[in-house]
């Protein structure tokens, strides 16, 4: 894995800094510009990966994009995917587990998810990224401050340890109005489920609709201790 140096730790943070008054397309200009073809956005398919999509293809279209398919994903999110295609002629790469959902459950017994969902969660997202991600010197992502305490102190752009690379977060700043407000002026297609209560969208086993008042990341491993899928986690 990639390590970097306490200089370019300090030239990150500058940076972080000087993006924090700029707009998400500011700082995808500077990402795709410097690292491109080096850099890829990490797509679920959701509202923020959907803008990014539009924000990205207005900047350079070729900038690759790639999304973890963990074979339990909604139908809504594949024919996301397909609108998303469709619209802006992009190609992402799916990346998926090296086990089958059949062979996992023969090396960890039937539905993981209910009873180690981090483990089903390491199986499916966490090592297929990490193993995608060795192609590239930095990423993208969707993820917001407002979405959950685990995220609230979110950078623009640092140093992501966990993967040996620079990770891109646009949107950090963002609140949800902001979200839905791009979406629509620029009819950005979306997952039908964020109008079904769903504000995340994951797994089928592991996603239920939020309900009034929860955190917006409530509906992800209901009855777990547990918000992120491992991800975002340094």
């Amino acid at each position: 894995m990639a390590t970097t140096s306490a200089a370019e730790l300090q030239t990150l943070q500058v940076l972080n800094e000087a993006f924090e008054t700029q707009t998400p397309q500011d700082i995808l200009t500077y990402a795709v510009g410097t690292y491109y073809p080096d850099i890829v956005l990490a797509s679920s398919f959701g509202a923020e990966d959907a803008i990014l999509i539009d924000m990205i293809h207005r900047i350079n279209p070729k900038t690759p994009i790639l999304y973890l398919d963990t074979d339990f994903l909604f139908k809504e999110t594949y024919e996301t995917r397909d609108r998303l295609i469709q619209r802006y002629g992009i190609a992402p790469i799916q990346v998926k587990s090296l086990l089958t959902p059949e062979q996992q459950a023969e090396k960890f017994g039937d539905k993981l998810w209910e009873r180690q969902p981090d483990e089903c969660c390491n199986q499916r997202k966490v090592e297929p990224l990490t193993r995608a991600l060795k192609s590239y010197k930095a990423w993208i992502t969707g993820i917001r401050r407002e979405q959950s305490p685990t995220r609230a102190n979110a950078k623009l752009i640092e140093w992501d340890p966990k993967f040996g690379l620079v990770k891109f977060n646009p949107l950090a700043r963002w609140k949800t109005e902001d979200v839905w407000t791009y979406i629509k002026l620029y009819e950005v297609p979306y997952n039908p489920l964020h109008d079904q209560n769903y504000p995340s969208i994951g797994c089928t086993y592991c996603t239920r609709p939020v309900r009034p008042g929860e955190d917006s990341r409530a509906g992800r491993w209901a009855g777990f201790a547990k918000t992120e899928c491992g991800l975002h986690i340094k």
